[in-house]
């Protein structure tokens, strides 16, 4: 099994660094594991980014970041080609991604009702890619009206705040049409802008 190094390690250099994706993968398919190093390396600052935006905890996403390459690995006989391998492999890191979160809350209801004695595992980092969408002093409130968002605007916002995707990398992982993400995204952004304001912070 080939060894998956997180965001904040270093991949030894491979010599294939003016290769494309689709020559390494298909060198990968063939065992080449420093075909798909050079593959992790190119994308796993966006696959960490992606899980973090939809986790909001550096070692919630570090762990999804890691499955998601080791899932990669072993699916690529099922890589078609219909995507880019980057939207493919951010695809598999989203739905893991959510899947976690899903997990997580599910923790949390059962913790609240007083059905678990355990705490729901918390991230090592007190900041959230909503905090950074606008100035530190607002970002408590930010991540309180995000997290009350529907499912619909959240994730697409959280995703775009990632900064990592173009949109058409973005809806196809969630599987929409492009003109909707961006619609989503807006209204996600509309409705932050209208609460902020109705909280005393200005028109900006």
């Amino acid at each position: 099994m080939i060894a998956v190094f997180f965001p904040t390690g270093a991949l030894p250099r491979a010599s294939t660094g003016c290769v494309s994706d689709a020559a390494l993968v298909a060198r990968a398919r063939q065992g080449d594991t420093a075909a798909f190093g050079e593959l992790v390396d190119r994308h796993r600052a966006a696959v960490y980014r992606a899980a973090h935006a939809a986790l909001g905890s550096a070692s919630d996403a570090e762990d999804v970041a890691q499955e998601a390459f080791l899932a990669a690995y072993r699916k690529m006989g099922t890589y078609r080609g219909e995507a880019s391998f980057k939207t493919w492999l951010l695809t598999i890191a989203w739905r893991r991604a959510i899947r976690r979160r899903r997990r997580l809350a599910s923790r949390w209801r059962r913790f609240i009702s007083g059905d678990a004695p355990e705490t729901p595992t918390r991230g090592r980092e007190g900041r959230t890619p909503e905090g950074a969408l606008i100035d530190a002093e607002m970002a408590q409130h930010v991540q309180r009206l995000v997290r009350a968002l529907p499912a619909r605007l959240r994730d697409p916002l959280l995703l775009c705040a990632a900064g990592e995707q173009t949109y058409h990398e973005m809806a196809a992982v969630l599987g929409i049409p492009e003109g909707t993400l961006k619609w989503r995204v807006a209204e996600a952004r509309r409705r932050l802008k209208q609460r902020l304001t109705a909280l005393g912070y200005g028109n900006e």
